[in-house]
């Protein structure tokens, strides 16, 4: 196999890009066939079900899990949430939900059932509700009284057996979150505010929550009508500039694994809602990318994101017998591998046999990572394909170009049938950080230059507003200038229902 994408020519690259983009949006049916119509384009796990693409504070995205590359006795754990945030979305910005648990969880045993969950629960605070600002001047600090909506968290882990909780352990209080980038003159220094918001528990692990570039990287145009013919214009990264909300966990690997001698776990993620009698009921799951895209029809969509992995056995045909593979034959004539798809099952359901395969394993979905692989020097997008074992399927990194790697095994790369398709974006617009939460800064809410600078800087609004000998005249003209132009709308608007009166005549 040739890592990449061929070099046979554009007709191929064209053919490889529709191909990941329809496995990436899962959205195809046998009745688009012969014509693809556009539409909202989902990715990894963004907007994947009916009912979770409305209510996007619940929506997990993507769910990473992988051995940290700069302190390899710990495992990093990362879980999006809210797909496309557009930076500008003022002046309401992006919270996590207060009625919602968030949780990691852990299956360290390979039994399909959680042994570990880590949760977080939010709270928002507002110090100014008089104000439609989500800050009132220059924010330098996660405590800066300008920052008018702040939001923080609790963290509990919970241990269960059997499905039964056994204990509860707070291990953090009222951590702030890291805010929405809201732009250059509101939050100039924000690699600040997300240094801040890294907190350190007393067990050495670390937490983060707050707003994150959207680390997903792949090409989706597909949906708008074939790229409109032209095939020139493939490989691009239709998530750039998105940003999303990022909870990240690095926890010792001694505390998430069963014992030295059984390193494998497998790790998803779940949020709970509260429903309308005070009860959770769960609403998002995610563990491998694009299983509830592209595996799932429609009618399971939805009953995935509530069930649980000891229950996947209800989804298993969709797992041997995938519809993308004839869907891809039947629109570009690339043979589908032979039935049932048992290839399938062990890499995704089981994990590879001798690398991320627990000994008792119970085939489920969920991501699993050996923890006693170290971290690769030169990580291989690829991963285990490109015989980097320390990447995807082996756990995912943020470098991981799954769209690739799921897309060639699913059209039999594990099977004889050797290919090199993918969707010609190789790696995410913006670098990801060396150190915990890895992730890359937000893009800023604004794309301008900076208005102003410097500590004494206030909001343009309120230097506006500042009323002293100066500008006092000028804003005085203003007012009443405002004031002659509401009378002189006023008084057109009563002529006006005036003139539409009918008359009346007193008999």
């Amino acid at each position: 196999m040739t890592a990449g994408i061929s070099n046979s020519g554009s007709g191929r690259k064209g053919v490889a890009t529709l191909i990941c983009g329809a496995l990436a949006a899962g959205g195809l049916t046998a009745a688009g066939v012969a014509v693809l119509a556009p539409g909202t384009a989902n990715a990894s796990s963004h907007r994947e079900a009916p009912l979770i693409s409305g209510t996007p504070q619940y929506d997990n995205t993507d769910f990473y899990a992988f051995v940290s590359p700069d302190h390899p006795n710990t495992t990093t754990i990362i879980a999006n949430v809210i797909p496309f945030e557009e930076p500008g979305g003022g002046p309401n910005f992006y919270q996590f939900a207060e009625d919602a648990q968030y949780d990691l969880r852990i299956d360290n045993n390979g039994d399909a059932k959680e042994d570990l969950v880590f949760r977080y629960t939010f709270k928002t605070n507002v110090k100014n509700r008089k104000s439609f600002l989500y800050n009132t001047g220059v924010v330098d600090s996660l405590y800066d009284p300008d920052l008018n909506v702040t939001q923080t968290y609790d963290l509990t882990l919970i241990k269960e057996k059997n499905g039964k909780v056994e204990h509860e352990t707070k291990l953090a209080d009222d951590v702030p979150v890291a805010p929405s980038n809201v732009g250059k003159a509101s939050m100039p220094k924000y690699s600040k505010l997300r240094d801040q918001a890294i907190y350190k528990l007393s067990n050495g692990a670390k937490t983060f929550a707050g707003q994150a570039d959207d680390p997903f990287f792949a090409d989706l145009r597909v949906f708008d009508l074939l790229y409109g013919g032209d095939l020139s214009e493939v490989g691009r990264d239709t998530l750039k500039g998105y940003n999303v909300n990022t909870i990240a966990l690095q926890v010792p690997n001694d505390l998430i694994t069963e014992s030295k001698n059984q390193p494998i776990v497998g790790m998803w993620s779940t949020i709970q809602r509260e429903n309308a009698q005070g009860y959770y009921e769960q609403v998002s799951r995610l563990g491998s990318p694009l299983v509830n895209e592209v595996v799932n029809p429609i009618k399971d969509k939805d009953k995935f994101n509530a069930s649980k992995p000891k229950d996947d056995g209800q989804f298993l045909k969709n797992v041997t017998n995938p519809e993308l593979p004839k869907l891809i034959e039947a629109i570009f004539k690339i043979k589908a591998p032979a039935e049932p798809r048992n290839d399938l099952v062990d890499v995704f359901l089981k994990g590879v046999k001798g690398l991320n395969q627990p000994p008792y394993v119970t085939p489920s979905e969920e991501l699993r990572l050996n923890t006693s692989i170290q971290p690769a020097k030169n990580p291989k997008r690829l991963g285990v394909l490109d015989g980097d074992n320390a990447g995807f399927p082996n756990g995912r990194r943020l470098t991981d170009d799954v769209i690739d790697a799921s897309l060639q095994v699913v059209e039999g790369e594990l099977v004889g049938s050797k290919n090199d398709l993918g969707d010609a974006v190789d790696k995410n617009d913006k670098r990801f950080e060396n150190y915990f939460p890895y992730i890359a800064l937000p893009t800023a809410g604004s794309r301008g230059k900076t208005a102003k600078s410097g500590a004494d800087t206030k909001s343009a609004l309120g230097d506006g507003l500042t009323t002293t000998s100066q500008n006092t005249p000028l804003i005085a003209a203003s007012a009443g200038a405002g004031a002659a132009g509401i009378l002189l709308i006023g008084g057109a608007l009563m002529w006006w229902r005036r003139m539409q009166r009918p008359s009346y005549r007193r008999h």
